[in-house]
């Protein structure tokens, strides 16, 4: 459903949870932008650095939504305030809230109620009353960027002309040869704020010495509490980056790169979002379909059929993380050798 074209003042986007899910609303906030003489984004404590280089956002509100959060505070009455507060200042007329399929959009569309957003839209499955101005429906399985879309469409923010739906940074990104050193390389990120969604120690460590055993240079990414995850990876032969990058400059050491090895995670999104090519290290706790890769080629390796399929688990639920201890080193540097060399 595809509401009727409209501009606005000020609109509002909200995607309340981590990096990778606000890259996967970039497509859906460039439509809304076009439609607006301004746009916020509402975004998560773990989301904000990613929202800071979606194309078309001006301005990034961060608030830690306790119906989201993995580990929620309590819910206090001041913090929900001064959101109200600062929306109703901001004058925002219109609204378009986006939300994983197991989501609510309506604790947050009572709050902007309470902040005088008179127009806003939402997926919801539950009775919304007053609280949607547009109750949209979408297909289960549709990829998290097109639901997105959808949603944006339906509040009547279809995508631009010319907008081809990918994932997007803004440009220009940072100069990161001083950190990923000349030629050629592979970038290799072993974490994931999901443990069950990470990638075996043990195995990264093998495709690194693999990967720089057929000449490759190998370049190790992750956040600065990874640093022993990546000091282990990268070993003698990978350089180590962990905990040294700004996420601009992640995202250009991974533009840079002719191939990523990573699970399902913010660093793939990003991947995605500057065109490069990802072996994609799946744990099936989420659905491809939904969560893959968006818009680069890819290639997916794990035991799709695992028996922690569809259970959303934090925590691998199956003793030795089966679904990814299954892949060899062997398998992830065919999938590398079979990327190198594609068209973004």
């Amino acid at each position: 459903m595809s509401g009727r074209p409209v501009t606005v003042a000020h609109a509002l986007v909200a995607r309340l949870d981590g990096d990778g899910d606000v890259l996967l609303a970039g497509p859906a906030v460039r439509a809304v932008a076009a439609g607006a003489d301004e746009l916020t984004l509402l975004c998560g404590p773990s989301g904000r650095q990613a929202a800071a280089l979606l194309p078309g956002v001006n301005h990034v509100l961060e608030w830690a939504a306790p119906w989201i959060q993995a580990e929620p505070g309590p819910v206090r009455a001041p913090e929900v305030d001064r959101l109200v507060t600062v929306v109703r200042g901001a004058g925002i007329t219109a609204a378009v809230v986006l939300t994983s399929f197991h989501q609510s959009a309506l604790p947050l569309a009572l709050l902007l109620r309470l902040a005088g957003v008179g127009r806003i839209t939402a997926i919801s499955e539950d009775y919304p009353g007053s609280l949607l101005d547009v109750r949209h429906h979408v297909p289960e399985l549709i990829p998290e960027p097109e639901r997105a879309l959808s949603v944006a469409a339906a509040a009547g923010f279809p995508a631009p002309p010319g907008d081809d739906g990918r994932l997007r940074v803004r440009g220009p990104l940072p100069d990161v040869d001083h950190l990923v050193g000349p030629g050629a390389y592979v970038v290799v990120h072993p974490g994931a704020t999901v443990p069950a969604r990470a990638c075996p120690p043990a195995l990264a460590a093998e495709v690194v010495r693999m990967l720089t055993g057929q000449g490759r240079h190998v370049v190790v990414t992750g956040g600065p509490a990874e640093r022993p995850l990546t000091a282990q990876t990268a070993g003698t032969d990978g350089t180590d980056l962990g905990g040294r990058t700004t996420f601009a400059e992640l995202a250009a050491v991974l533009a840079g790169a002719d191939a990523v090895v990573v699970g399902n995670t913010g660093p793939a999104h990003l991947a995605a979002a500057v065109g490069t090519p990802v072996v994609s290290l799946f744990a099936p706790t989420v659905p491809y379909e939904k969560w893959r890769p968006y818009g680069v080629v890819a290639v997916r390796l794990g035991d799709q059929q695992a028996a922690c399929r569809g259970t959303r688990a934090r925590v691998c639920p199956v003793p030795g993380h089966p679904c990814l201890a299954s892949v060899t080193a062997v398998e992830v540097a065919g999938a590398v050798a079979e990327l190198e060399g594609v068209p973004a």
